[in-house]
């Protein structure tokens, strides 16, 4: 007898994890995030001295008994790897059978961090947007600009993208690949307002430490998907997108301890902790109410919770046995018999 740990690549989890399913997983996960019936401690982070760099682990439990999903997400985030052949954040996701404790996959967390994330911003979109949403503004175009862009198109009739970012290549190297995958028109904006302006949707996903979205900019009835910065001190919006929206977060207890994009705000005096409306996970079991009507301005901050990690690689994990996919490997976990 032999205990097999199942290693899934890239490709693989690609293939065994499609944006729409995960939509779902997603939504499910935060439910239980709010319903108390996972186990949730703050993220773990080692700043490298004298970097923007950080070592981080996010351990999560999702369930209870031996079914649970028991596991963790161990990832270096490298921002300047943007202008790297290399992702920004680069890991593993490690699942573990909660009957036994024995490691049943090691998954490749890039891509999973991608699609979920995405996925989130899906969810959110979904439970916030107004229903006709057609026009929408991606603010950054790396790694994460083709899954929102997929996410969003899951959950709203998207007719037409505006893409900006600090690297006009890479914003023209988005839409052209854009186009063709989605049949869409994919324009490409000189300035980040020029992207936004008139946008039903808008997503930043960029890894700026100081604003490059002004609440001045969005239209009425318009939502907003807040990912790219995870510090106290970094934010994407001003303090007047944050101060004039109804604002949803992803677990209320992380926002307060790392999301800058309220954090700043509020140590400016513009907020209190009453701006924070609620989870989306209360939003999906029908605790509090979202928008309440067509011209109010939502905004969703997403911090990524290791829940969701764990939620995408069981989840991938049980496709993956069910297809054969991945490669198997045996890494002890048994005593030795003597």
């Amino acid at each position: 007898m032999r205990v097999e740990t199942l290693l899934i690549p890239d490709r693989d989890v690609r293939a065994l994890l499609p944006m729409r399913e995960c939509i779902e997983v997603m939504a499910h996960a935060l439910r239980s995030v709010t319903e108390e019936k996972s186990i949730l401690p703050l993220r773990t982070v080692i700043r490298l001295p004298d970097t923007p760099n950080a070592f981080a682990c996010m351990p999560a439990v999702l369930g209870a008994g031996p079914s649970a999903a028991l596991g963790a997400k161990v990832s270096t985030v490298f921002p300047g790897n943007d202008a790297t052949p290399y992702d920004s954040h680069i890991g593993v996701v490690l699942l573990f059978d909660a009957g036994n404790g024995a490691l049943l996959a090691i998954a490749d967390a890039s891509s999973v961090t991608a699609i979920r994330t995405a996925a989130v911003s899906g969810v959110a979109t979904r439970v916030l947007a107004t229903e006709d949403a057609s026009e929408l503004a991606i603010l950054g175009a790396g790694v994460l600009a083709m899954p929102h862009l997929e996410a969003v198109r899951c959950v709203r009739p998207i007719r037409r993208v505006r893409v900006w970012s600090r690297s006009a290549a890479r914003a023209h190297e988005f839409a052209k690949r854009a186009r063709p995958a989605h049949d869409i028109e994919v324009s490409v904006c000189e300035t980040a307002r020029e992207a936004v302006t008139g946008a039903h949707v808008v997503c930043t996903i960029t890894a700026s430490r100081t604003p490059i979205l002004e609440g001045k900019w969005l239209s009425r009835g318009a939502h907003v998907n807040a990912v790219g910065a995870s510090l106290p001190s970094a934010r994407e919006l001003d303090t007047a997108a944050v101060r004039n929206a109804r604002l949803f977060v992803d677990r209320k207890e992380s926002a307060l301890s790392e999301a800058g994009d309220f954090l700043i705000p509020r140590a400016e005096g513009a907020i209190n902790d009453s701006h924070i409306l609620g989870e989306l996970g209360e939003l999906l079991a029908g605790r509090i109410t979202g928008r309440l009507n067509g011209d109010q301005i939502t905004l969703f901050k997403s911090l990524g919770l290791a829940v969701e990690d764990v939620a995408a690689v069981q989840h991938v994990y049980e496709k993956a046995r069910a297809t054969g996919s991945g490669t198997s490997i045996a890494l002890g976990g048994l005593r030795t018999q003597t």
